[in-house]
């Protein structure tokens, strides 16, 4: 597996596979031919079902400038759901590439992989365990020794700027950009307090309200953290801000928190997917959910076995969750998914305190059933914005 380092990644939303991965490439295409005269470019699939309200025309051509950009669109299944061709003319000559968009950010141009430097002796979280079990190490220990020293340093820096996403989303109040004009939700959340409220139902007001704040601020184009990807980019700063707020925990704990959920992420990344165009919903808020719980449980000192079986039920119960954006834009039902993600994260890591040893289910298998389940899904029903809840919405919007 690769390092952490490179499914936390710092960037504007509000995807990250049609927004950042058409950035690098462009960006790297740009940098390489800065003469072109023109670019000619062709979003096929999801990209071109859904790149409107993911913004990836806007990206593309803000990259690209001053150089001209023509578009087209098409739909060819034998391609990866998030496959561009791009074709920079030059005075006399055309280039032309083939990016594939795989999710978080990663690309992938003209099928040749760049050189990708696994740093971890292991990739299935049975054989973690069984390492750290048998060297006496915690999951944090495990990832620090693989990373190095440094790896803190990194992992503040994305927790200083989740507390920054967070801070900025609840100071908003508006419609965010789009038609459907979605109103921004985080700040009543926050302060919408009941007369006599249980502590229950605060804590569940509080996470929502941070994970909204998150991703209101994605669906925004703001900077976020990919956790593991912009549309699920609400749901592990919700519960560690809540966390830190509650318990007054210092950094240090947050960061060995990160760590561990990002340990989680690697592993879904490595072994199935984490792209919503591939696996649906289920790749990316379950995936984060399952980050979260993870990160929750270590907050308690869990057990290896707890944490994986709180990561192990998050994934669970959202086998099957399809990616049906309305209208392709990252709001409906993303921002809210992301609140509900957050929260069905801590119950997950509350069942792992004290059922961890009857389980039956590991987290390496429902990791391979989420990715079988992802591949037997209906394209219409990942990322594409043509089934599920878009398409009612849309016969509704005609009837009325």
């Amino acid at each position: 597996m690769q390092s952490i380092k490179q499914l936390y990644k710092i960037g504007r939303g509000p995807s990250s596979s049609h927004t950042m991965g058409p950035y690098f490439a462009c960006k790297m295409i740009k940098e390489r031919y800065p003469q072109a005269r023109k670019a000619f470019i062709t979003l096929y699939n999801s990209l071109a079902l859904t790149g409107e309200g993911h913004l990836t025309f806007s990206v593309i051509k803000n990259t690209l400038a001053p150089i001209p950009v023509e578009f087209a669109t098409s739909i060819k299944m034998d391609h990866h759901p998030n496959f561009m061709e791009i074709e920079i003319h030059l005075d006399d000559d055309v280039k032309r590439f083939g990016v594939t968009s795989i999710g978080g950010g990663d690309i992938i141009i003209n099928d040749e992989k760049k050189e990708i430097i696994n740093i971890y002796p292991h990739k299935k979280f049975s054989e973690i365990k069984e390492y750290c079990e048998g060297n006496n190490l915690t999951l944090y220990e495990y990832v620090k020794m693989v990373e190095g020293k440094y790896i803190d340093d990194f992992l503040l820096q994305v927790w200083q700027q989740m507390q920054k996403t967070i801070k900025n989303g609840l100071s908003k109040e508006g419609i965010l950009p789009g038609k459907l004009e979605v109103k921004r939700k985080a700040k009543e959340l926050l302060t919408k307090q009941m007369e006599n409220e249980p502590e229950s139902i605060t804590e569940h007001r509080l996470v929502s309200a941070y994970a909204y704040a998150t991703s209101e601020e994605n669906a925004d184009g703001g900077i976020i953290v990919t956790a593991p990807t912009c549309g699920s980019c609400g749901v592990l700063p919700a519960v560690l801000y809540y966390m830190q707020g509650k318990r007054r925990l210092p950094d240090q704990k947050i960061i060995e928190a990160l760590a561990i959920a990002g340990l989680i992420g690697n592993i879904i990344k490595e072994n199935a997917t984490i792209s919503g165009a591939v696996g649906g919903c289920q790749a990316e808020v379950g995936s984060a959910c399952a980050m979260a719980a993870a990160a929750h449980a270590s907050l308690f000192d869990a057990t290896i076995d707890q944490i994986e079986y709180a990561a192990e039920v998050a994934i669970e119960h959202h086998l099957g969750l399809t990616c049906d954006p309305i209208s392709g834009y990252v709001q409906i039902p993303c921002i809210e998914r992301n609140a509900v993600a957050a929260i069905r994260a801590i119950n997950a890591s509350g069942i792992s305190y004290f059922l961890s040893g009857s389980r039956k289910i590991s987290f390496d298998m429902i990791v391979q059933t989420m990715y079988k389940t992802g591949l037997d899904m209906h394209p219409k029903y990942k990322e594409t914005a043509e089934a599920g809840m878009a398409f009612f919405y849309h016969q509704k919007q005609k009837v009325e």
